[in-house]
């Protein structure tokens, strides 16, 4: 059976709910996609999300590589989905964002992963092509979970 990639974003969550979700299924590791791991809400910028993933025994990492830059941001932010994903996917294919990807998926294979990021929904996050793109070189099945549990497999 093939190993499963999680995604799961915090928007609308507190960090005890992430951190429940993360539980719940069996996360080991979590890597941070967002460019900038900064967050206006409380417990999700990088030092305090790293510190109470830590105290509930999951590991975190930042890959910056797999973060959407600026103007791919801006157009998520204004609602233009399809320009963020194209933005993202010239970031994809550079060579940092490669060797980040192959980095991932050797962290997938050997313990539970899960990326995250703010968006809620997976459709109009980046982090879904993250996961696509890890699971496209390896079988991974993708799950997105959501601070309330899970979500349906994209």
């Amino acid at each position: 059976m093939a190993p499963p990639l999680f995604t799961i974003g915090y928007e609308g969550a507190t960090p005890d709910a992430l951190v429940a979700a993360l539980r719940a299924a069996g996360v080991t590791r979590l890597v941070d996609v967002r460019e900038l791991p900064n967050s206006r809400r409380p417990g999700f910028a990088k030092r305090a999300l790293s510190a109470a993933l830590e105290a509930a025994g999951i590991a975190y990492d930042h890959a910056r590589a797999l973060g959407t830059p600026a103007e791919g941001r801006a157009a998520a932010k204004a609602g233009r989905t399809a320009e963020m994903q194209r933005i993202f996917a010239a970031r994809l294919a550079g060579t940092e964002a490669q060797a980040a990807l192959a980095q991932l998926a050797g962290q997938a294979r050997a313990e539970r992963v899960c990326l995250l990021c703010l968006e809620a929904d997976p459709m109009r996050c980046h982090r879904r092509l993250v996961a696509e793109a890890v699971a496209a070189s390896d079988e991974f099945v993708i799950a997105h979970l959501h601070p309330q549990g899970m979500l349906p497999r994209s």
